[in-house]
């Protein structure tokens, strides 16, 4: 049975740190506020050694998705924006970046529930309520 170890070589790598980054996001939308690398890790599901935390934290500093403010004798590190605007700019970086705008925007479209797609609409009518 494949335990997630057995990818390929060079891609495991970078879904792992994908997964990780998406799991160290998380954990910083639900603090109340700025966490450390020790601070983070313990939230996180697993055991992960405090450089990987450290290295998660330092990736997604540089991508610019996290600010960090010293804390002792290291940074305590907190989300730029929001979960929702986070998701949207990354979505929107992505669309940008694709060949054809109008085959991606469709099969977005094509693949959303019909309850997605209702407020999809009322949002491009400016209809919708938060």
């Amino acid at each position: 049975m494949p335990d997630g170890h057995d990818q390929q070589p060079g891609r495991a790598g970078r879904k792992a740190a994908g997964e990780l980054e998406a799991q160290v996001m998380t954990v910083l939308w639900a603090a109340e506020g700025p966490l450390t690398a020790a601070q983070a890790g313990e939230r996180l599901p697993g055991q992960l050694a405090y450089t990987t935390v450290l290295t998660i934290l330092s990736r997604l500093h540089a991508k610019g998705r996290l600010t960090r403010r010293r804390k002792g004798r290291g940074y305590a590190y907190e989300p730029v924006r929001d979960e929702a605007a986070d998701t949207a700019g990354r979505m929107f970086s992505l669309l940008e970046r694709g060949s054809d705008r109008q085959a991606v925007l469709a099969r977005f479209v094509s693949e959303l529930t019909d309850e997605d797609e209702r407020l999809l609409q009322r949002l491009l009518h400016g209809d919708a309520e938060r």
